[in-house]
């Protein structure tokens, strides 16, 4: 799956304030990624992640669920969004809809997605609450592929974030979204290097030439 020196295009599906998508950004434009944001796309027009792509020059796209009657045809729509945007990568950065069948059989092994827990632990929407709730030691952050389950894709990067005593959502998901600036960047690298190759329910990270930074 080696790319040579080609940046890759990626679209960023995203419905709320884009952090990771900034986060993207930042390491593109560092030169960490070789990669460009070809899209952002929304179901949510009031997307703060709708701003920050403007202000970057990157292209936007609304797509409301609403505006279709019923949920298969408006994946059709979001894949079609992306296919004549010409993207490699599908990024999902708090994109608040579950990928459908269509979506992922389109993108198959290229559609990643961040969780705030070390999964196969506490997958859903309230990841940080639940791993409060049951008292565990250590939480962390995931990126995996998706496919077609509740986030049960198989895992590409992760990283270990203690839990604190005395922490609640908000300072616990706080130091968990500073590993996610990190390890979201970092996994993009991988697969834009062609450094992924998915096995199972394994991801295998071939070696690269460099010094692997995590």
């Amino acid at each position: 799956m080696s790319r040579g020196d080609r940046k890759i295009d990626i679209a960023v599906l995203a419905s709320g304030s884009g952090t990771n998508l900034e986060a993207i950004a930042r390491a593109i434009d560092d030169g960490e990624v070789p990669a460009r944001i070809a899209l952002v796309l929304s179901d949510n027009p009031d997307a703060f992640a709708l701003e920050r792509a403007r202000k970057r020059g990157i292209p936007t796209r609304v797509v409301l669920l609403s505006d279709y009657p019923d949920r298969s045809s408006y994946d059709r729509a979001i894949v079609a969004a992306l296919e004549e945007a010409g993207v490699d990568l599908v990024v999902l950065a708090g994109y608040m809809k579950l990928a459908g069948p269509e979506f992922v059989r389109a993108f198959k092994g290229r559609i990643m997605n961040i969780h705030p827990a070390l999964l196969p632990s506490f997958p859903g929407t309230q990841g940080v609450r639940d791993t409060l709730e049951h008292g565990v030691k250590v939480s962390g952050v995931t990126v995996h592929f998706v496919d077609e389950g509740l986030d049960t894709g198989p895992i590409i990067v992760q990283e270990a974030v203690p839990v604190e005593e005395g922490d609640d959502e908000e300072t616990l998901h706080n130091r968990i979204h500073q590993a996610e600036y990190r390890q979201y960047p970092r996994a993009v690298r991988l697969f834009a290097e062609g450094r992924l190759e998915i096995d199972g329910r394994k991801v295998r990270v071939i070696p690269g030439s460099t010094e692997e930074r995590g």
